[in-house]
């Protein structure tokens, strides 16, 4: 069965389209101030009017505040909420109450040991998203190209579907994919040309080597 594909961090009708047409299952929109694919709520509500019914709609957020994620659901309507900051279980679980939406916790790697934490988010996440523990001094915590050692998920035994992230890009997500056996993968940052510009035959070439 070939892997659900997300592309992140989409900000304009072009490449929403492209990824559209290449057949992403998932489409994600970015709220996290400091990202070059920061969306307003404006513009992440049109966006994702025109994905609907043709793929999930994501909402990425960092350590929001409840105002925050009210607006974004209520603006927005995403399928799914990612949490991509330092959320704990019992955040993760009082926001799956509080939204009434799927959630998706993504959680930074590096070593074997910070795989230890997984439980706890399996137990109250719909998914969890592996992705690389960001550079000593990132300003963001992922979209920032940089790959873990994937051999750390071979032997993984999850109770909830996974996704894998970090440094995935069209040449090296067959790969990831050989390793890992993940059933999902995203990409943002290996489908740009410059920071939050996103390119449409990148991302068409992702998709492509992804589901062969």
């Amino acid at each position: 069965m070939a892997p659900l594909v997300k592309i992140c961090g989409l900000s304009t009708e072009a490449t929403l389209d492209a990824t559209l047409e290449a057949g992403a299952e998932r489409v994600g929109f970015v709220f996290f101030a400091r990202s070059p694919r920061h969306l307003t709520l404006e513009r992440a509500a049109v966006l994702a009017r025109r994905a609907r019914g043709r793929a999930a709609v994501v909402a990425l957020t960092v350590d929001a505040e409840d105002a925050a994620l009210d607006a974004i659901v209520g603006a927005v309507a995403p399928d799914m909420v990612q949490l991509h900051g330092r959320e704990t279980p019992e955040r993760v679980a009082a926001l799956r109450a509080r939204l009434g939406r799927p959630m998706v916790k993504a959680l930074g790697i590096a070593c074997a040991a910070d795989l230890d934490a997984v439980p706890a988010y399996a137990a109250v996440a719909d998914e969890i998203m592996f992705d690389a523990k960001p550079p000593k001094g990132a300003a963001l915590p992922g979209g920032n190209g940089v790959a873990f050692d994937w051999r750390l998920l071979a032997a993984l035994d999850l109770p909830v579907p996974f996704m894998l992230s970090g440094g995935l890009g069209p040449r090296n997500v067959g790969e990831a994919l050989r390793v890992t056996r993940a059933p999902a993968v995203d990409v943002s940052s290996g489908v740009e040309s410059a920071p939050g510009v996103k390119d449409p035959d990148l991302i068409a070439a992702f998709i492509r080597a992804a589901k062969s």
